[in-house]
């Protein structure tokens, strides 16, 4: 079992028996959990004939550094889609598509939100860089709860290249820059659209601001000049649901 990966929460792992139950080899339950979710897990494990055992709390504890909730499955290691996987998901679309580029997130807390934020608002994928950023790991699942499921995670070599791609497949790509002249509010954002959020603290990278269609900001009104990126991608995420009509 040491190849495999822990996925620990009740949305988390509810996502994953949902979604990709093949992937799950055991779950894990703390004995004495008799609540009806703990209850719907439990069945919906042993009608995928998913072996289900149940070991003391502190077992958990001691497997898991976060919060688990009395539940933790173990499950083969996910698959970050390719490049190439893309462009197969971008052929099926029959809307205009909506994609997340996450440049240098490397707070796994971070991606996790996102994620969970790129599901609710209908985002079709997340693009990351294979170097320098957070990737698929138990707390991302675990924050995200049940997104990292369903959300594909698109992790290419390069990211300029790759934006370059998207442009000539008709998707303007929207920077966010604090220092952008345009608002994310009077922008239009109805087409197909790349929204791209910069690392914490230090923004885009210069190559990928240089192949950004245009950059947006929102507008701050206190005294903080910058919101948390999970944060900031909600805000402009919901505007682009709501410039479209959602």
């Amino acid at each position: 079992m040491s190849d495999l990966e822990q996925v620990y929460g009740i949305h988390a792992v509810s996502a994953l028996l949902a979604h990709h139950p093949k992937r799950v080899r055991q779950l894990w339950l703390a004995q004495g959990r008799q609540d009806a979710s703990v209850a719907a897990l439990r069945e919906r494990a042993l009608g995928r004939k998913i072996e289900v055992r149940e070991v003391a709390r502190s077992i958990l504890d001691e497997r898991v550094n976060g919060v688990h909730q009395g539940v933790l499955a173990l499950v083969t290691p996910s698959q970050v889609w390719g490049e190439n996987m893309l462009e197969e998901l971008l052929d099926r679309i029959s809307e205009p598509p909506l994609l997340l580029v996450l440049d240098g997130v490397t707070d796994p807390h971070n991606l996790g939100a996102c994620l969970r934020t790129a599901d609710a608002a209908g985002v079709h994928a997340v693009i990351i860089p294979k170097d320098k950023s957070a990737t698929l790991n138990a707390t991302v699942r675990k924050v995200a709860c049940g997104a990292a499921e369903v959300v594909p995670l698109v992790a290419v070599t390069n990211l300029s290249r790759t934006l370059q791609g998207l442009q000539k497949k008709g998707i303007w790509i929207a920077g966010t820059a604090g220092e952008a002249e345009t608002s994310i509010y009077q922008q239009d954002l109805r087409g197909p659209l790349a929204l791209v959020m910069g690392a914490e603290g230090k923004g885009m990278r210069r190559l990928t601001r240089e192949n950004c269609d245009y950059l947006v900001k929102l507008p701050m009104l206190g005294s903080v000049s910058s919101l948390n990126v999970s944060v900031a991608t909600g805000v402009c995420l919901f505007e682009v649901r709501r410039q479209r009509g959602t």
